[in-house]
């Protein structure tokens, strides 16, 4: 188990937020196959201290996905400060502040990775949000901005000292985003120094993999991206490349019910169809089938299209 403050993980594989993937319906979906927690896509603070609905509403969440971590971005102490407040009364169990997003638009901004220039202000940050709310306080790193400036041990340092409660390490630079390989030797380096836990990210293929760096590098948990996206077997240690597709199915339409329960049909189908085209993957003749899901607009026509295929 992984304690985070007052905060008790058991399952150690967990669902890495990812931007338009990790909403409640997929967090739901993997916490049922065993993600040891969620969280939520990142939000812009800025956003949030205009009370932006759309914003606000990316924090809804089901009791079953707890414990829950909201994750937050932005580059303004005062505005971090004041948006968390107003997330806290939605009952978190944890606050995350994303310091690895390399999209530009984010990172040139200072939000994001930008934070991995200037960690004085970073651990300021940390410290007005552990006074702001009551929730433990963790962040998400990358190992520098780039490999000039591989700046992962200060990081770590400020971050622990200003009383951040976890740290999650992506292991690759701003620059990389995600190109080339996560280094996985840093985030070893950063668990062997680190008085709080320590999640890796990067690159994780399968459950097998995810233990096996657990083991190599001594991390108290592991981050799962894109490879878990179609895939939440993978949180079970189930090989989907070995289930049949009714297996297949009955997740599509698990996964399908709760996208139209939570957005609402026209809007849920649309949104599904990213993930539908990653759990059809590697079955034979699925071309045809793809794109008609990619043509219907009505739940009734969706479950009709996927109950007609037979691989």
């Amino acid at each position: 188990m992984i304690q985070i403050g007052n905060v008790t993980i058991k399952d150690k594989i967990i669902l890495s937020p990812m931007a338009g993937i990790s909403d409640s319906p997929y967090r739901q979906i993997c916490r049922e196959m065993g993600s040891g927690l969620s969280f939520t896509e990142f939000v812009s603070t800025d956003a949030i201290s205009h009370n932006s609905k759309k914003s606000i509403d990316m924090f809804r969440y089901q009791e079953m996905e707890r414990p829950i971590i909201f994750q937050i971005f932005g580059n303004k102490i005062d505005v971090i400060t004041e948006a968390a407040k107003i997330i806290a009364e939605l009952k978190p169990d944890i606050i995350d502040l994303n310091m690895g997003c390399s999209v530009s638009k984010v990172a040139h901004k200072g939000s994001g990775a930008g934070l991995l220039k200037n960690l004085p202000y970073a651990g300021k940050i940390i410290e007005s949000l552990r006074k702001a709310v009551d929730v433990p306080v963790t962040a998400k790193i990358r190992i520098g901005w780039d490999l000039n400036s591989l700046n992962y041990k200060e990081t770590v340092k400020v971050l622990q000292e200003s009383g951040v409660c976890a740290i999650s390490v992506h292991g690759r630079t701003k620059s990389m985003a995600y190109s080339g390989v996560a280094n996985w030797n840093v985030i070893a380096e950063i668990k062997s120094m680190a008085s709080v836990p320590i999640f890796g990210n990067g690159d994780i293929q399968s459950h097998e993999e995810a233990i096996q760096k657990m083991k190599e590098t001594n991390v108290d948990g592991v981050l799962i991206g894109r490879a878990a996206i179609g895939n939440p077997w993978i949180f079970s240690n189930v090989k989907r490349e070995g289930l049949d597709f009714s297996e297949i199915k009955r997740i599509i339409l698990r996964h399908l019910d709760l996208m139209v329960n939570f957005y609402g049909e026209k809007f849920g189908i649309i949104l599904f169809r990213k993930h539908v085209a990653k759990y059809l993957k590697g079955f034979y003749g699925v071309s045809e089938l793809k794109n008609n899901l990619m043509q219907v607009t009505t739940y009734e026509d969706f479950v009709r299209t996927i109950n007609e295929y037979s691989p």
